[in-house]
């Protein structure tokens, strides 16, 4: 059975039994709980386990694709270097969600093991968590499975943190029973799965039976609901249903290999170390091809950074089996013909994703010999790689400090990790004090807000439909500020700073003062903080006070919100899906996105863009927003930030037919509100970022105004019509090209009689001469007319362009000594300059003392042996 057929019959058993068959979701897990990638196939199914959000089906199964690096689940050592280990694999799961429990979940699981896959049932063991007798009951007596067959692992046996499952450091947890392959004597010792080898007894299957929530207390809570989770490895199962030796041999990864064999001239088989080599290129192809699929980029942050060290741990060991030409595109190539009817969006962006990670090796690349070298020789040097190296490896040459580690570790030396950690928190130390006026919030402070929120609950805030409001004043602070103050009320129309939108100003007025907001945040999450100045009078807490939203500037911060929504649709309809946002400013005078991408934008881009956005606000749509479930928004396509933290309820902002993005900002009602959109500039922030800057509405209006009037300005200047402007300055332009050739072709004719008159004056083929007044390209050009004369061998010039400085310039025959950087060298010397350059029979120098230049042009004619010329 090949893993298109096993991904199909998997499903098709579960949709029989009254399972709905969900989509793999993507790599980036999207609920705020959820580890950095998906790492398991009830990753996307969080909320329903939590009991968040009523799930739709009360039984699912999936083909979830799966990373595990970093986290509780990392198998980035092993990987390469075991028959199983990889960190890119599919899980195939079925899930209950509080319908059936262990009763059902184990049947299924070995009814389709011996089955629908043909397994023998003879050579499957069980593991069940120490307390769980029921399980253990389950397979003895529902299922049958021998006794002797049937392991406990837990507290209690040597095992004790074995058969209880958990996502990650927290989460939805429990114990969970496991369902091992017998490989045979030839793989390792007998006694099942708790004393026998890891490489004969090979898990299969687990089957999790979530009870638990685990908090960041390290407490259990009980779930909602019991549900089941189960997740069975397919590149494990693979390797017994086409009776291979290990994942590396089967269909979806042996092809992979092939690719790598064809790219790097190695044979898979020819020695160990090759394998390894040639089995990591393969894994990580995997891992890479389906994160950049999903959206992930190189960088240095986060799960750019683990994107960035997977790539460049696989150029690492290709440049280990001596590549130096690219080997990832081909890599991520082979990994989409082999994964086409699995993922489908890999196989449609493959040349996209070939660019991303080709460009990223090409980088290291241009770094990882001079990185190697420093390495090689410190690592022949003791047994302790020093900290100081390291960090310089990872801070000048782009080696992730895991791979430092790595190759020490393959050296049999250590590292000298407190050093590392020295060295880089000195760094963040440097980079911390060069920051200047950020805000010190001490702990006194904090202290203060989190009794005033205690004592008088969230602020609400009610600006999403009034821009005013009555409040009650809860508390009035003095600021961090000289002068201002922190004022808090009980509810506020006043939008806090968050999403990238700016928050609001305005006016705070009571019976007895006035305060002027200067801007609205958050002092912890769930209290919005009013950064005022008093105008008149003074605020106390318990008053009654009136609060009003600057009106124009929030009609200004709307309109580039919702255009900022549709910028991101029209980026991502040129572009392509691969673009996500990565961070925004939305402010009354412009707006700000950056997104991923790999290269500039080309005018023609720019221009669709800003037609697609104009297009969308001429059809003036209405602009909806709707509260509902996370997962229903995550069903209704919408867009989330993958960066942002969001809550199990949402706000979706539906801008037109289009964009549907989670948003908690404020925006207009509808798209014709927004006025003119204009892009500003497109730039580079970062490897694979780039950001805009654009405009809308009144913003759009002036620079419009602000344009013509510079060409009208500019038209008048050129006694012309605006309309005519380009023509009359590529008219004039043209003029001047005429102008400026003429006057060349007069300096070049002056140059000639000059030459001549200093050729006359050589003597025994020598010239050495004075002309100030020159620049230093026209006395180069001089010297080397000079020189071409018929008995001339050798030319030096000097003289001041300026009277402030010094040129000298010396033209030398072919073959004649000095040559000519030796000449203008030692006369710079005397001019206090220097130069020469490398050319022997043109150079150039340069000096500050105008009054020693002929005291430098003397000391050539005396080693020259020519006299002054006329």
């Amino acid at each position: 059975m090949d893993a298109n057929g096993l991904r199909r019959a998997f499903t098709q058993y579960f949709v029989e039994r009254g399972h709905t068959a969900v989509p793999s979701a993507g790599l980036i897990p999207l609920h705020p709980r959820a580890p950095l990638f998906t790492n398991a196939g009830m990753n996307q199914f969080i909320p329903y386990f939590l009991g968040e959000s009523r799930p739709p089906y009360p039984r699912a199964t999936s083909v979830q694709r799966c990373v595990r690096i970093r986290g509780k689940h990392d198998d980035i050592e092993n990987v390469g270097r075991t028959a199983r280990h990889a960190t890119f694999f599919e899980m195939l799961g079925n899930f209950s969600f509080g319908d059936y429990f262990k009763a059902d979940a184990i049947p299924f699981a070995w009814e389709l093991l011996t089955g629908g896959l043909g397994l023998d049932p003879d050579r499957l063991w069980v593991t069940v968590h120490t307390s769980d007798d029921e399980a253990a009951a389950i397979w003895a007596d529902a299922v049958g499975v021998p006794a002797e067959r049937i392991q406990q692992m837990g507290p209690g046996t040597d095992w004790p943190e074995e058969n209880f499952w958990e996502m990650g450091e927290t989460g939805p947890c429990g114990p969970c029973s496991e369902i091992y392959y017998d490989r045979g004597r030839s793989w390792g010792a007998d006694g099942g799965p708790a004393g026998g080898g890891e490489e004969r007894f090979c898990e299969i299957w687990n089957l999790v039976f979530m009870q638990f929530d685990r908090r960041s207390d390290g407490t259990l809570t009980p779930l909602p609901a019991p549900c089941v989770d189960t997740g069975a490895g397919m590149e494990r199962l693979l390797t017994l249903l086409q009776d291979v030796r290990s994942i590396w041999e089967t269909d979806v990864i042996r092809p992979v290999i092939g690719t790598a064999e064809a790219l790097t001239g190695a044979r898979y088989g020819d020695d160990e170390a090759t394998d390894v080599a040639l089995r990591i290129l393969a894994d990580h192809a995997r891992s890479m091809a389906l994160l950049v699929s999903d959206g992930v980029f190189p960088t240095n942050e986060d799960r750019g950074y683990v994107l960035r060290r997977l790539i460049r741990r696989a150029v690492r060991f290709a440049h280990q089996l001596g590549v130096t030409s690219p080997v990832t595109p081909g890599l991520v190539r082979s990994v989409a013909e082999v994964m086409g009817e699995a993922a489908p969006g890999l196989a449609r962006g493959v040349e996209y994703v070939a660019g991303v990670v080709g460009r990223e090796e090409e980088r290291f690349r241009a770094t990882l010999r001079s990185g190697i070298a420093i390495l090689d020789a410190e690592l022949d040097g003791g047994a302790v790689l020093a900290g100081e190296v390291a960090f310089r490896l990872h801070d000048t040459f782009g080696f992730p400090i895991e791979l430092t580690r790595e190759i020490a570790a393959e050296r049999g030396r250590a590292l000298d990790e407190d050093g590392f950690a020295r060295a880089l928190a000195d760094q963040q130390q440097r980079s911390r004090e060069q920051k200047k006026g950020a805000a010190l919030i001490d702990a006194e402070r904090v202290g203060a807000y989190r009794e005033l929120l205690a004592e008088a609950g969230p602020t609400r805030f009610v600006g999403y439909h009034s821009t005013t409001g009555t409040a009650r004043v809860l508390a009035v602070v003095p600021g961090v500020e000289d002068g201002e103050v922190e004022v808090f009320l009980d509810e506020t129309p006043f939008y806090a700073e968050g999403g990238g939108q700016v928050g609001d100003t305005g006016i705070i007025e009571t019976d007895t003062g006035s305060a002027r907001v200067l801007d609205t945040t958050r002092a912890l999450p769930e209290l919005i903080r009013h950064r005022a100045v008093l105008d008149a009078g003074e605020l106390r807490a318990g008053q009654v006070a009136t609060a009003a939203v600057d009106l124009g500037r929030r009609e200004r911060v709307r309109r580039n919100h919702t255009g900022t929504h549709l910028l991101h649709w029209a980026l991502r309809s040129v572009l392509g899906d691969h673009v996500k946002q990565h961070g925004s400013l939305v402010a009354p005078e412009r707006l700000r996105f950056d997104f991923s991408h790999y290269s500039p934008l080309t005018p023609e881009q720019i221009s669709a863009v800003e037609d697609l956005v104009n297009a969308e606000v001429l059809a003036d749509a209405d602009v909806v927003v709707t509260e509902m479930s996370r997962a229903d928004a995550d069903a209704a396509g919408a867009i989330a930030f993958f960066d942002e933290k969001y809550g199990e309820r949402v706000r979706v902002l539906h801008a037109g037919a289009h964009s549907v993005e989670l948003c908690g900002g404020t925006h207009v009602d509808r798209l014709g509100q927004i006025g003119p959109f204009e892009i500003v500039s497109e730039a580079s922030i970062g490897s694979n970022l780039r950001r805009v800057e654009a405009t809308t509405g009144f913003g759009s209006l002036e620079r419009f105004r602000n344009a013509e009037t510079r060409l009208r300005a500019t038209a008048e200047l050129l006694r012309t019509t605006p309309e005519e402007v380009v023509e009359t300055v590529e008219r004039r332009l043209a003029e001047l090209r005429e102008a400026q050739a003429a006057a060349r072709s007069a300096r070049q004719s002056a140059l000639a009689g000059e030459a001549r008159v200093l050729a006359a004056s050589a003597a025994g083929g020598v010239v050495v001469a004075r002309r100030d007044g020159l620049p230093a390209d026209a006395l180069r050009d001089l010297a080397a007319a000079v020189r071409s004369t018929e008995g001339v061998r050798t030319v030096v010039l000097g003289g001041s362009p300026d009277g402030s400085k010094v040129a000298l310039v010396a033209a030398v025959a072919p073959g004649e000594t000095p040559a000519a950087p030796e000449l203008v060298s030692g006369a710079a010397r005397i001019v206090g300059g220097g130069g020469g350059g490398r050319n022997p029979e043109l150079a150039q120098a340069g000096g500050r003392d105008v009054a020693r230049l002929d005291e430098a042009l003397d000391s050539l004619r005396a080693r020259l042996g020519a006299g002054a010329p006329g």
